[in-house]
C-alpha cells in the first residue's frame, strides 16, 4: 500500500490537517490574536531550519527534527528571559514527502511545546525542492527581566546552567555507531537523548529571578533590581562566551577544570576533543548568564545538577581560556572556530 504523500492531498487539506495540532480558538484567520499582560513586552525570534543542515533523517526521527527546532525557539525565549507565549511554523515541502512524515514533524513540535503550555498558534506551508522549517516564536517579559548580551560588566561571575558537549557527543553517536563501545547504554542513551530532545531551559528563570530579588506586580517590579547579561549557547560555549562580551565592550577569563561536561564523555574521549566538543560543538542550549559574584554563586547552588561558574569578566576585550594545571597553554576563543553557515 502506497503512502500518502503530500502532493496527493494538496495544500488546503494539508493545513487542515495541521490545525489539529494548533488552537481551534486561535488559527483560521489571517493572523493570530494573543492578548499581552499589562507591563509586558513582546519578545519575537526566528529559526530557519534546513533538511541536511539542522536536521537528517540519518540522525533524527520526524518527532526529533519537530521537538529540536521547538525547543531551539524557546532556547531564545529563554535567554532573553522570556516565557513562551505560541509560536508560528513556515513549513517548505516537496510534494512526494509522506503526509505521515509531516504530521510527525508537528507531533515532536508539540510535544516539546506542551511542557511550556504553548502551542503553534499559525503558519504556511509552500512547496520547496528542500524541506525547510521557519519557526516564529513568541514571549513575553517584564521589562525589569529582560536579559541582553550587552549588560555584563567587569567583574562578574560567568555562570553556565549546565554541562556542554553532549550533544556532539550524541551526534557522534549517531552518525558513527561502532564508536564509544565503552559506553553505558545508559550513557549512550543519554548523549543521544541530549542530542535528539534538548532542553530550553525555561526553568532556570524563576530560579533567576528569586535569587536577583526580582518580584512583579502588574507593571512595575519591586526593588531591588540587579542586573544581569546573557544569551544561549546554541550556536557552542566559546560562541556565546565572545559573543557576550564583544556586545558588552568587555573580555573574559575562562577556567578549563571549570567546564561541566558530561561525565561519561570524559571516559569515552580524551581532554582535548571533550573540550573542543564543549567549546564548539554548539546545540547544548544552556544559559550563559553573567552577574555579580555573590549571586552568581546562590544561583549555582540553586540550580545544581552541573551549572558551574565558569570565569570571570575583564576589561582586556579577549575572551581566554586558561589551564589552572598548567597541562595545556592559554588559548584565545574566536567565533571561527564554530559552525558557520558561509
Amino acid at each position: 500500500m502506497c503512502e500518502l504523500k503530500v502532493g496527493d492531498i494538496g495544500e488546503k487539506e494539508l493545513l487542515k490537517r495541521l490545525q489539529r495540532f494548533c488552537p481551534l480558538e486561535i488559527v483560521g484567520d489571517d493572523g493570530a490574536v494573543m492578548a499581552i499582560q499589562p507591563g509586558q513586552l513582546l519578545v519575537v525570534t526566528t529559526d530557519v531550519l534546513v533538511n541536511e543542515v539542522h536536521f537528517s533523517d540519518r540522525t533524527t526521527t520526524p518527532e526529533d527534527a519537530g521537538w529540536r527546532a521547538a525547543a531551539a525557539n524557546l532556547s531564545d525565549l529563554a535567554a532573553m528571559g522570556a516565557l513562551p507565549l505560541g509560536i508560528t511554523v513556515g513549513l517548505g515541502l516537496k510534494s512526494d514527502v509522506s503526509v505521515s512524515w509531516t504530521e510527525r514533524l508537528y507531533q515532536g513540535m508539540t510535544s516539546c511545546l506542551q511542557q511550556y503550555d504553548t502551542s503553534i498558534v499559525g503558519g504556511d506551508v509552500c512547496r520547496s525542492q528542500v524541506i525547510t522549517l521557519a519557526i516564529t516564536a513568541f514571549g513575553q517579559v517584564h521589562p525589569s527581566r529582560v536579559i541582553r548580551r550587552s549588560t555584563a560588566h567587569v567583574g562578574d561571575a560567568i555562570v553556565v546552567t549546565g554541562v556542554h558537549g553532549a550533544s556532539r557527543a550524541g551526534l557522534e553517536l549517531l552518525l558513527h555507531p561502532e564508536v564509544g563501545q565503552n559506553l553505558s547504554n545508559a550513557e549512550r542513551a543519554a548523549l543521544i537523548l541530549a542530542h535528539q530532545r534538548p532542553q530550553p531551559r525555561l526553568d532556570v528563570l524563576p530560579l533567576l529571578w528569586e535569587v536577583l530579588g526580582i518580584k512583579e506586580s502588574l507593571s512595575r517590579p519591586s526593588a531591588p533590581y540587579y542586573r544581569v547579561a546573557g544569551m544561549d549557547s546554541s550556536d557552542g560555549l566559546a560562541d556565546a562566551l565572545v559573543q557576550i562580551c564583544q556586545a558588552s565592550g568587555v573580555g573574559a577569563k575562562i577556567e578549563q577544570s571549570q567546564i561541566p561536561v558530561p561525565a561519561a564523555l570524559k571516559n569515552w574521549v580524551p581532554s582535548s576533543p571533550a573540550l573542543e566538543w564543549a567549546l564548539y560543538g554548539g546545540e547544548d542550549f544552556e544559559l550563559v548568564l553573567c552577574l555579580p559574584p555573590d549571586l552568581a554563586t546562590v544561583l549555582v547552588q540553586k540550580l545544581g545538577n552541573d551549572a558551574a561558574i565558569v570565569g570571570t569578566i575583564t576589561p582586556n576585550l579577549e575572551v581566554q581560556l586558561s589551564d589552572k594545571t598548567g597541562k595545556n597553554p592559554d588559548q584565545v576563543l574566536t567565533l571561527s572556530r564554530g559552525f558557520q553557515h558561509f
